[in-house]
C-alpha cells in the first residue's frame, strides 16, 4: 500500500514584499542585487511581486546577500489588536484627561495613547519631558496648544506636531470645547507591563 501525501497548498506564501523590504532597507537597487547574485533584474522583479517562486538554492542565495534569515520570510507577523473599549486607562499627569493606552502593554518600540480631553484639560502649568526620542501629537477633534520654553504652537483638527521627546513642554485645550488627540511616543517610555 502506498502512503497518501497531502496535497500541497496551492496558495504560495508571499515572500516578495519581505525580500523587497530587505533590499530597499539596505539601500540596494534591483540592479545591484542582480549584479551581486548573477540573477536577472526581470527575474528578481517577478520574485518581489510574487509572480514566480525561486528555487530553494536561489532563495538561500538571496537571503545570504540580503543578510536575511531564510526563516524570516515565512514567519507570521506578530499582529495585536487593541480595541478602544478594552484599552487600559492610564494617567500620565494630564488634568481633565481620559487617557488610554492603545498599543499593547508590552510593546517597547512605540507607544500610542488616545486622550479624550475636557474643555479645560491641560498637561500641568510646569513644563515636563518624556524619556523618549520622538513625540508626535495628532489632533483628531478640537484644538490644543503645545507650549515649549521658547514658543507655543496651536493645532486644530487634523494637525500633527512632531518634536524631540526630551523637549520640555506642556499642553492646553483651546476654544472652550473638548478635544480628542493621539500621542505617538517612540520608543515607549513605559511598557505598562509592571
Amino acid at each position: 500500500m502506498r502512503a497518501i501525501h497531502p496535497d500541497a497548498d496551492t496558495t504560495a506564501t508571499p515572500i516578495g514584499a519581505k525580500l523587497r523590504a530587505a533590499r530597499t532597507g539596505q539601500g540596494m537597487s534591483l540592479g545591484q542585487l542582480a549584479d551581486t547574485t548573477g540573477l536577472s533584474k526581470g527575474f528578481l522583479s517577478r520574485v518581489e511581486r510574487d509572480e514566480t517562486s525561486p528555487s530553494v538554492a536561489t532563495l538561500v542565495q538571496l537571503c545570504q546577500v540580503l543578510s536575511l534569515p531564510v526563516g524570516a520570510l515565512f514567519a507570521e507577523p506578530e499582529i495585536q489588536r487593541v480595541s478602544y473599549a478594552d484599552a487600559p486607562r492610564i494617567n500620565l499627569g494630564g488634568v481633565q484627561a481620559e487617557e488610554r493606552l492603545m498599543s499593547p502593554r508590552g510593546e517597547h518600540r512605540v507607544q500610542l495613547l488616545r486622550s479624550e480631553l475636557e474643555p479645560d484639560a491641560h498637561g500641568g502649568s510646569d513644563l515636563y519631558t518624556i524619556n523618549c526620542d520622538v513625540e508626535v501629537l495628532h489632533v483628531i477633534d478640537g484644538a490644543v496648544t503645545v507650549r515649549f520654553a521658547d514658543r507655543s504652537v496651536t493645532l486644530g483638527a487634523g494637525d500633527a506636531l512632531t518634536f524631540p521627546g526630551r523637549e520640555p513642554h506642556t499642553w492646553h485645550v483651546e476654544g472652550g470645547r473638548p478635544a480628542t488627540v493621539v500621542w505617538v511616543i517612540v520608543p515607549a517610555p513605559w511598557s505598562g507591563s509592571a
